[in-house]
C-alpha cells in the first residue's frame, strides 16, 4: 500500500476539509470520523467507509472494496481533526436529513452548540432506548468530528432528526403524536420527578439561554429539575441525561 507524503494530495485535501468545513460534508454528502473504536463501531452498524487513511500502517482488516491509503505521520496528523490521533481517519456516507420521527419518546435540542453536547445527548439517548433526537435551529453539527466521537458510536444507530425552528418542530411533534415538555427555570414549570413523560418529547435549550419563546409557546408544559439551593443550572447534556432517565422510568 503506498504511503502518502504529500500534503497536497488531492484525498488528503478533501478529508481535511470533511473535518474542518460543514459546506464540504454537505457539498460531498460524507462526513470525517477518526479513530479505530468509532471504525470498528460502524463496521458492526453495517456502514461501509468510502475512503480509510490509516497512520503508516493498517491496525487491522477492513472488507474488500473499501478504499484504503496510508500517510505519513506528518501528512495524517494535518488530516486528523484530533491531536495526537492515532487513526485511522475514514469518511462515511453522510445520511440523509431526517424528517418524520419514529414512534416514541424524544429528546429535543434547541440551540446547543457545543459539539461535545450534542455528540454527549446522541449517546445517552441511544443507550436509554429514546427513538428519537430532534435538533432545532443553531445545534452544532452532529455529523462533525468532534461531535460524532463523542457520540462513542450511537451516531451510527440513532434516529436523527433536525428542524429549522419552533414551528416544524411544532408540526413534527404533532404528526407523531408526542407532548412536548420544555425544561424552564420558572415558577409554572413542574418537578420533573412528577411531570408524565410517559411517550412524550421534552425539550433542552442552550445552557446561556435556556429555550426561546417561540418554542416554550408550542410547549405543553413545563418541567424543572430540583437543584440544591445555590445551584444556577446544569449543562445541556447532564440536564438532558436527567430528563431521558426520568422518561425511560416513566415506561418501565
Amino acid at each position: 500500500m503506498e504511503l502518502i507524503t504529500s500534503r497536497k494530495n488531492k484525498t488528503v485535501q478533501h478529508l481535511r476539509a470533511l473535518g474542518r468545513d460543514a459546506s464540504a460534508r454537505r457539498e460531498s454528502g460524507e462526513y470525517l470520523c477518526d479513530g479505530h473504536k468509532l471504525l470498528s463501531e460502524a463496521l458492526a452498524a453495517g456502514l461501509a467507509p468510502r475512503c480509510v487513511l490509516w497512520r503508516e500502517r493498517p491496525m487491522f482488516a477492513l472488507p474488500p472494496g473499501v478504499v484504503q491509503l496510508c500517510a505519513s505521520d506528518d501528512v495524517f496528523c494535518h488530516v486528523s481533526p484530533m491531536k495526537d490521533s492515532p487513526g485511522p481517519v475514514f469518511s462515511l456516507e453522510l445520511p440523509g436529513p431526517g424528517e418524520k420521527l419514529l414512534p416514541g419518546r424524544a429528546i429535543v435540542l434547541e440551540d446547543v452548540q457545543d459539539p461535545g453536547n450534542v455528540g454527549t445527548v446522541v449517546r445517552t439517548a441511544n443507550a436509554l432506548g429514546c427513538p428519537n433526537v430532534v435538533l432545532v435551529g443553531a445545534c452544532a453539527d452532529i455529523y462533525s468530528p468532534k461531535a460524532a466521537r463523542a457520540t462513542m458510536g450511537a451516531v451510527f444507530r440513532q434516529h436523527i432528526v433536525r428542524v429549522p425552528d419552533a414551528a416544524a418542530l411544532d408540526r413534527a411533534l404533532k404528526e407523531a403524536g408526542l407532548r412536548l415538555y420544555g425544561a424552564a427555570l420558572s415558577e409554572s414549570a413542574a418537578d420533573v420527578r412528577m411531570a408524565e413523560l410517559r411517550c412524550c418529547a421534552v425539550a433542552v435549550g442552550s445552557e446561556g439561554h435556556g429555550l426561546s419563546d417561540g418554542l416554550l409557546a408550542v410547549c405543553d408544559g413545563q418541567v424543572i429539575i430540583p437543584m440544591a439551593p445555590g445551584s444556577e443550572s446544569l449543562n445541556a447534556a447532564s440536564a438532558a441525561a436527567i430528563l431521558l432517565w426520568e422518561a425511560a422510568r416513566a415506561e418501565i
